[in-house]
């Protein structure tokens, strides 16, 4: 789900240079009944949150998100009130971090995806440095509300 300049890196992932038939993931399906891995990549605003949503939860089971690049992660340098990060209105598999990742960043971060769905991923950097434990936890969000909000009234994550 090409959305800004990341599309453009994800779409280059089908050319000579990276070449990911030799994986087998060439096929980008057009369809979401047909599709078990969406990859978003770029800014997502709070009006295209539902829709991204409702394409993710027409997938079929099992499936599996990617995040590219920094605005769709952490909503990189555009950090205002228009845009949402993916993983506020999604479960997110594997975040790829760059603006805009190269595309061997993204077969890495598909690499690592393949990891976790077979069921040997690499151990976080929590479990690497002995850092369990010092999570920050934010209060729960009224999940009762129709409307995607980013933050409550008076919530401060994002700033």
């Amino acid at each position: 789900f090409g959305l800004a300049c990341c599309a453009i890196e994800m779409i280059s992932l089908v050319g000579m240079r990276t070449d990911i038939a030799r994986f087998g993931w060439e096929a980008f399906r057009a369809t979401p009944r047909q599709a078990d891995l969406i990859i978003l990549s770029g800014r997502v605003s709070i009006k295209m949150a539902p829709v991204i949503r409702r394409i993710y939860d027409q997938m079929l089971e099992p499936k599996w998100a990617i995040s590219m690049g920094a605005c769709c992660s952490s909503m990189g340098v555009f950090n205002n009130y228009s845009l949402v990060p993916a993983d506020k209105f999604m479960p997110v598999d594997v975040h790829v971090p760059g603006c805009p990742p190269r595309p061997e960043a993204l077969i890495h971060g598909i690499l690592r995806l393949r990891d976790k769905v077979q069921g040997h991923a690499p151990d976080g950097w929590r479990e690497r440095y002995d850092a369990v434990g010092t999570e920050e936890v934010l209060p729960e969000a009224d999940t009762e509300s129709a409307a995607i909000n980013v933050y409550q009234p008076g919530d401060t994550a994002g700033a």
